[in-house]
């Protein structure tokens, strides 16, 4: 276990956060007939034989029949619903990957630009200066450079442009590593708090897109460097960056502890006017619900989006203090989404259907496509595959890009062809194809 403490600053509480690196783990759901679902059913019924459950009790647990478990197992049935999936993951502890069958491959599209930023972290650039002081020191140009080069950057991945993002991050990265390190002393929490700001940018991009793992290293780069900024904010925007990657590392428990630890250090901290703290209090709060959406704890995020709902009223409009996006439509949206995850369609399409993305801020693509990524899964849900169907392309004029990265989608496409029906659904196989899941 990690844990790292920042130091009481300015009259804000101190911080401590325990984090832990895990394992990654993509669901997959490829894999056609008896022998793919016999590979699936066997892998549940160890699992849960691991676990001591019968039948019975399992089947009851995740809200289906006994005979309906048993014929899942025997490879008779397949589990169609993404939901069950991960409710029966979620019940029996393993990750999703663990109960896919093998032949089923990555749904996910290959990152490119990866390669070149892992290779930027890797690079240690300005470890020199670090022992040698007399190596160089930033200049005032490279500052302004990359002020401007960060909001360019952070501006690219809410248009969900995540190959140019990503492609401009190695050097983003190079530069601000050298920056803070051959920085004089009296600049150089200034330049601590640049760094930081430019971890956020890497793993939030890099937890987009399914580089899971590399987002850790990022985000715990970005608590570190808020550490030396003694910067408490920037630390509780690291903890909101660091929670939604554990959540795609399936580490929901962790994604939890570690929103609310901020969000109650925050909260002890918070100034009742300050909207820039607001936000990323709000913001962990979402981070909370997504959190405890995924173990499937209805209670705890009706409880998280109360108090979600409860900052933005305090907030009174949308904000994007920190590239956070949070307010009132994004509590909204991750109501949307929770309800999803809990297989609750009738709820997700209600709140769907009568939201506005147009309030969102015309940059918020991402936000905009989520919405329309979510009806979609809840169309699906239903058996509205032509809805569905509609949904996925509106996703897709929007931000074609967070469409071919998002796994729950490259998940979802793959449903919606193993039961298609071409005459109500034309588009299906070109969007799927374009999403390089056939």
């Amino acid at each position: 276990m990690r844990s790292r403490t920042l130091a009481c600053h300015a009259g804000f509480t101190c911080w401590k956060y325990f984090i832990e690196s895990a394992k990654n783990a993509q669901p997959s759901l490829r894999g056609d007939g008896m022998e793919a679902r016999g590979e699936i059913g066997q892998r549940i019924a160890r699992a849960r034989k691991r676990r001591g459950l019968s039948q019975g009790v399992l089947a009851g647990l995740i809200g289906r029949s006994e005979s309906w478990l048993s014929q899942v197992e025997r490879g008779q049935r397949g589990v169609d619903s993404h939901a069950v999936l991960g409710n029966l993951a979620s019940v029996l502890g393993v990750p999703v990957s663990d109960l896919t069958a093998s032949e089923a491959g990555n749904t996910m599209a290959e990152y490119t630009a990866a390669a070149g930023i892992r290779q930027a972290m890797m690079g240690y650039d300005g470890l020199a200066s670090v022992i040698d002081h007399r190596l160089g020191e930033p200049t005032h140009e490279s500052l302004t450079w990359l002020n401007d080069e960060l909001r360019t950057v952070n501006r690219l991945y809410q248009a969900t442009r995540y190959d140019e993002a990503g492609q401009r991050l190695p050097a983003l990265i190079i530069a601000t590593e050298i920056a803070s390190r051959n920085a004089p002393a009296g600049e150089r929490r200034s330049w601590h708090s640049l760094r930081a700001l430019t971890y956020h940018s890497v793993a939030t991009t890099l937890s987009r897109v399914g580089e899971a793992e590399l987002a850790w290293t990022a985000g715990d780069r970005s608590l570190s460097a808020a550490e030396h900024a003694e910067k408490p904010v920037l630390a509780a925007v690291s903890a909101y960056r660091l929670g939604y990657i554990f959540v795609r590392l399936n580490e929901p428990e962790r994604a939890l502890r570690i929103a609310v630890r901020a969000a109650e250090a925050l909260e002890r901290s918070l100034k009742k006017s300050d909207p820039e703290h607001l936000s990323v209090l709000g913001g962990l709060y979402l981070v909370a619900v997504t959190a405890a959406a995924t173990r499937f704890d209805r209670a705890t995020v009706d409880a998280f989006l109360r108090q979600a709902r409860r900052v933005a009223e305090l907030l009174n409009g949308d904000r994007n203090d920190y590239w956070t996006a949070f307010g009132p439509s994004n509590v909204a949206i991750h109501e949307l989404s929770s309800a999803v995850t809990f297989a609750d369609a009738k709820q997700a399409i209600s709140i769907g259907e009568r939201m506005d993305v147009s309030n969102l801020a015309s940059g918020l693509l991402g936000r905009r496509s989520q919405v329309h990524l979510d009806l979609a899964r809840a169309y699906a849900v239903q058996r509205k595959d032509a809805a569905s169907v509609n949904m996925l392309l509106a996703a897709e004029q929007v931000s074609p890009e967070l469409v071919r990265y998002d796994t729950r989608t490259a998940e979802l496409l793959v449903q919606l062809v193993k039961r298609e029906h071409r005459p109500s659904t034309p588009g299906l196989r070109g969007l799927a194809r374009r999403a390089g899941v056939i």
